[in-house]
């Protein structure tokens, strides 16, 4: 495996409807790899963001045929790099869809899937309100994926505050952590830059956090601020408010350093829980 990686985020501003959203992500990506990107990353909902959650059902297509999976897989090849589509929504039936995570290699072939784990259901102190469960069906799976720089250990958005996960993919030889992103804007200023820097530190790995950003239908907020993380917790480069590109040179060789300095991955115990 190479040591020396340069990858790209691309931060959207994703709207209702998937054709438009995908003519942007494909000028970012293309921006990215004429810059020198090799592996390119886009954030959750690439495809669409649409409210209420059942309308956004409605417009949902099945995997087969699906518009944005074809556009990547053709990029990757014609481009010859690796892409990361944060996350489609996928029709699985009339009531339910998957909030997927695609991998196409330079070839352009799908090389894995993830299905997100753990869904938003949340009341916000805010007013603001989520129950992604009623239209999307968890995922049952972690998943890693070897790339030519780097095992790749992939996550969703509310993923990130379930740090067993993230563990599960390092032992598993992850040395990259993905975390493509919708945040919303409150639990973005208070616990984004917080809680990816910590699942960097804990696991010895660089983490990838592309991100939504700005106002999208019906006046729903993200957070924005894509962030790369070396396996120290140091960010190498944050995205603002706007839609663009992030980008820095990873050294791969920085993931063996962190482990080695601190192995925690190799210090875990099991034991018992007693309550007085």
């Amino acid at each position: 495996m190479s040591k020396h990686l340069k990858v790209a985020l691309v931060q959207l501003n994703a709207g209702p409807d998937i054709a438009d959203n995908l003519k942007l992500t494909e000028g970012f990506i293309r921006q990215a790899a004429a810059r020198g990107a090799q592996l390119i990353l886009t954030p959750e909902n690439t495809c669409h963001i649409r409210v209420p959650a059942t309308e956004k059902l409605k417009s949902s297509l099945p995997e087969g045929g699906h518009p944005v999976l074809q556009r990547f897989s053709e990029l990757a090849r014609e481009l010859g790099v690796w892409l990361v589509a944060g996350s489609v929504s996928i029709r699985l039936s009339d009531s339910k869809m998957a909030n997927r995570c695609f991998v196409f290699d330079a070839n352009g072939d799908i090389v894995s899937k993830y299905d997100k784990i753990h869904l938003f259901d949340v009341d916000l102190p805010t007013g603001e309100s989520h129950r992604e469960s009623a239209v999307f069906e968890p995922g049952q799976q972690a998943v890693t994926v070897a790339t030519p720089w780097a095992m790749l250990g992939l996550a969703i958005c509310y993923d990130l505050r379930f740090a067993a996960l993230f563990r599960t993919l390092a032992q598993a030889g992850a040395q990259i952590l993905t975390v493509p992103a919708a945040f919303t804007v409150p639990t973005g200023q208070a616990h984004w830059h917080t809680l990816l820097r910590a699942r960097a530190i804990e696991n010895g790995a660089f983490v990838l956090a592309p991100a939504q950003c700005g106002t999208h239908q019906g006046e729903r907020r993200t957070y924005g601020h894509s962030l790369i993380i070396d396996p120290w917790g140091v960010i190498l480069a944050e995205g603002d408010e706007m839609p663009g590109l992030v980008m820095a040179d990873l050294d791969m060789s920085a993931v063996a350093k962190a482990r080695e300095s601190i192995p925690a991955l190799r210090h875990d115990r099991s034991y018992s829980l007693r309550s007085s």
